[in-house]
């Protein structure tokens, strides 16, 4: 009788959902199909694109012969660390004047925000604290909470974000929960296309959220996987950021390379520590190393060197916010082409959001019935919340995504209004 496994009770754990909807994508047959739940960017023929400055660093670092294999420092390649936050905080910023900026090469943003939150329950306000709440808004990026809680938290909350109503922002609701925390309370704040609802704060907005977090002593973990991708514009994408380092924050700021340099698989990401002295700063960055040292021991080179070079090189830097802008436009024109298409079929509802919205992915309003009708009937793949990809359409496909929201949305309300036999 064959005995019986160690790991008989280890329960089957559900499938992480964008990457469960990618492969049923893959495995449908209909030539209709779209695939709108996919978080990377799309060419209009719905191919992943290589950056034409990424191949041409790439080639330039196969060609420099004084390279090798060796172990990179435990925080990371220094040209990389100190590049990356400076795109983050700007050439300008008082924090690099005043010598209290550091940088943590990671496992793109993800790593940076497990480094970061594993920082901040060792020592963050107390030896050891899983007890300081975590405030991350509703909706937000489904690994955000399990960062932090893997990481040990105990508290993590939710802060108002999205109004659904008006499909926008909710200010007044996240005001008043920024003024209702504990004071030195952590919040995760998305620095610009926020994911997955596309609605940003504007500038008047951002300033009262620092004002009142800088009230309350309140904690900004930035995450900012999109610089560039929001608005073409690299400085205005940043602004609050740096808004918030000039207003004498210290904060953490997880930045990501998948989306704007197109490095999705090479794990490319850095987290910025701004503190109030260069002292602090190396002080926690010591403590850093000690953290990473027993993640990943010291990270991987490849796609940090792509990433330095291009950022520290003018002509490679230049041609690097090109591309970028170039698939920022895309994004951009798909939104405008979508909410057209919408209003000239005279879809019920309001659309003007689509355009409103900013950075990869749109909150389209669409209920869970709504897609479901989209996946099973028409073959177009979304995620459950309504949250699409605006990379996933293209020129040839519009046209078809646009009559089937159109169909998904007169129909359901038809099966579904508790209102249709009402005698109104």
């Amino acid at each position: 009788m064959a005995a019986s496994s160690i790991f008989s009770t280890v329960p089957q754990a559900p499938p992480v959902a964008v990457f469960k909807l990618t492969a049923d994508f893959r495995a449908d047959t209909d030539p209709r199909k779209v695939n709108l739940g996919v978080g990377a960017y799309r060419t209009d023929d719905s191919q992943p694109w290589v950056l034409p400055v990424v191949k041409k660093v790439e080639q330039k670092i196969a060609n420099d012969h004084s390279l090798n294999h060796e172990y990179l420092p435990i925080l990371g390649l220094p040209e990389f660390r100190s590049s990356s936050s400076r795109i983050a905080l700007g050439e300008d910023s008082p924090a690099f004047k005043e010598d209290r900026v550091g940088g943590v090469q990671s496992l793109g943003g993800t790593g940076a925000l497990r480094i970061g939150a594993e920082f901040l329950r060792r020592w963050y306000n107390g030896n050891n604290n899983t007890a300081t709440p975590i405030y991350i808004s509703a909706p937000s990026w489904e690994n955000h909470n399990a960062v932090f809680l893997d990481a040990g938290f105990k508290d993590i909350r939710s802060y108002r974000y999205w109004d659904a109503a008006k499909r926008g922002l909710d200010l007044k609701g996240l005001l008043e929960d920024l003024e209702n925390a504990p004071e030195h309370s952590i919040f995760v704040l998305h620095a610009c296309a926020h994911n997955p609802t596309g609605t940003d704060p504007n500038q008047d907005e951002w300033k009262q959220i620092a004002e009142v977090m800088k009230k309350r002593f309140l904690f900004p973990f930035f995450d900012s996987a999109y610089q560039g991708f929001a608005s073409g514009n690299l400085d205005k994408d940043a602004w609050a950021v740096r808004y918030f380092v000039s207003q004498g924050f210290e904060l953490f700021c997880a930045q990501s390379f998948s989306k704007n340099f197109g490095l999705y698989n090479e794990r490319v990401g850095n987290l910025t520590v701004v503190g109030k002295d260069s002292d602090n700063v190396s002080r926690v960055l010591s403590q850093m190393e000690k953290i990473v040292r027993t993640t990943w021991s010291n990270p991987p080179s490849q796609g940090a060197r792509i990433v330095a070079t291009t950022l520290t090189t003018p002509e490679l830097f230049d041609e690097w916010r090109d591309n970028v802008k170039t698939m920022a436009d895309r994004v951009l024109l798909m939104r405008a082409e979508l909410k057209s298409r919408l209003e000239a079929l005279n879809t019920p509802g309001t659309w003007k959001h689509i355009v409103e919205q900013i950075g990869m992915f749109s909150f389209t309003g669409l209920n869970p019935k709504q897609v479901e009708y989209l996946i099973k009937e028409k073959h177009i793949y979304l995620m459950a919340s309504g949250r699409i990809n605006m990379c996933g359409l293209t020129t040839k496909n519009l046209d078809y995504v646009a009559q089937s929201i159109y169909e998904a949305v007169t129909k359901i309300q038809r099966i579904y209004s508790p209102f249709e036999h009402a005698n109104l």
